[in-house]
Formats: C-alpha cells, sequence, structure tokens
C-alpha cells in the first residue's frame, strides 16, 4: 500500500507518517505517490471506520482528509483523530469548499483547510512540510469573489444552519426545493483576476 521513500521526511528527529483519506482511488494514489517523492510516507483510507482503524493501529503525523467519503463527511474524523493524537496536522481537502464547512472543519479541530485541486506545495505548506530552500509562496493577485461563488457560501451556510435539511434551506432561502437542488449540484466557477480589466 505504501509506496518506496528516497529520503525520510522527519518533524522534530521523528519520521513523518500521513494518513490520506479520499474515496477517490485515482486521486488517492496520486498524492501517495507525490508525498512518496518527497519522503513522506503516507497510508491511505477510503472510509471513515477504515481511516479510524489505520490510526488506532499506528498514529500518523497527520491526516489529509476529503469531506465528502460517498455518504459519509470526513468531518466526523477530525475529533476521533484529535483525540487520538493531540500533536497531529489535520487537513481538510475538498472540492466542494466553503466557509461554512471551512469553519465547521476548524471549529472541529482541523489545521487547515485546503480547496481542490491543492498543489502538493500547498499541501506540505499547510503540513509546515515545506523545505527551507523551498520558493516563497507568491501572494495571490487581488480578485474579486464572483457572484456564484457568494451565492454558493450562502448556501453552505443555510444548509449548515438546517442540519443539511434540504426544504428546511429552500424554506429559508426563500427559494423551491428543486431551484435550490439545481444549484447544489452545480460548483461555482473560479475567481477572476481585476489585474488587466
Amino acid at each position: 500500500m505504501n509506496a518506496t521513500t528516497f529520503s525520510r521526511a522527519a518533524i522534530n528527529g521523528h519520521a513523518v507518517s500521513g494518513l490520506i483519506v479520499d474515496d477517490d482511488a485515482a486521486y488517492t494514489a496520486t498524492l501517495q505517490r507525490s508525498l512518496a517523492r518527497r519522503g513522506i510516507e503516507a497510508r491511505t483510507a477510503a472510509g471513515v471506520r477504515q481511516a479510524l482503524d489505520l490510526a488506532m493501529a499506528q498514529p500518523p503525523s497527520f491526516a489529509l482528509i476529503d469531506l465528502k467519503l460517498g455518504s459519509e463527511s470526513g468531518l466526523q474524523l477530525i475529533r476521533p483523530l484529535r483525540e487520538l493524537h493531540a500533536q497531529m496536522r489535520i487537513v481538510l481537502v475538498t472540492g466542494y469548499a466553503s466557509v461554512a464547512t471551512a469553519v465547521d472543519a476548524i471549529k472541529r479541530g482541523a489545521d487547515d483547510y485546503l480547496p481542490k485541486p491543492a498543489s502538493v506545495a500547498a499541501i506540505l505548506g499547510a503540513l509546515g512540510l515545506e523545505s527551507a530552500d523551498a520558493p516563497a509562496v507568491a501572494e495571490a493577485p487581488d480578485t474579486m469573489t464572483p457572484l456564484r461563488r457568494l451565492e454558493w457560501e450562502h448556501i453552505q451556510q443555510a444548509l449548515n444552519d438546517t442540519g443539511g435539511n434540504i426544504s428546511a434551506t429552500a424554506r429559508l432561502l426563500g427559494m423551491h426545493r428543486r431551484s435550490l437542488q439545481r444549484k447544489l449540484g452545480k460548483r461555482p466557477g473560479p475567481e477572476r483576476s481585476l489585474i488587466g480589466l
């Protein structure tokens, strides 16, 4: 399951081992290989139960957790993992990024939150494993948050406030339930740069 590593990464003199929890097998395998090339060993799990079993057998130094794990939520893993190993770095990595889920993840004990696709450099930065000779990350240019992104985040906050109940969220937002479902089926587009406008 684990790829061979060329040089072991270390934190405070201890070898770094991780846990990647994602139901996308291709993404998981690619990320595992990328980390292995940097000397970081990572085990993988596709669900909450499997992740907890692996973490209990051998507590990892960090956990990269996807928000949506089939019908389960990666948010369920944060507290048990934190209780298992208080010093573990926990990063939620998701394709369904919103302010509401980011706040919820941090409140539950996650150390960081990254939207997919996240580069290996961004993941290493969130884990505090970037090398000293790595180039500094360039600051993002001024951007304007698109209306669709703001609407998505507002809907996610309303969903969070209603405990994920679609009908209650639709009533709260003053829209038809089917309209809300259509909006939830679409992801917001990337942000546009103001430079050159």
